[in-house]
């Protein structure tokens, strides 16, 4: 007896197939590149305080 096992999609929220799906856990080609384009655009991020910047040229290292 074989299931066939689903997953909502992480975008769109429609279950998607595991099982021959070339776009899994993504229902869909769009939902995926949509989701690569958030990624690009760092429109995914962890809340927090930025992290300090620093110079070379203030280390004194060569």
């Amino acid at each position: 007896m074989s299931s066939i096992q689903t997953v909502k999609c992480p975008h769109c929220r429609k279950e998607a197939q595991l099982t021959g799906n070339p776009f899994r856990p993504f229902c869909s080609e769009r939902c995926k590149m949509i989701d690569l384009g958030t990624w690009a655009s760092e429109g995914y991020r962890i809340p927090g305080e930025k992290a300090p910047q620093h110079d070379d040229e203030e280390s004194g290292e060569q």
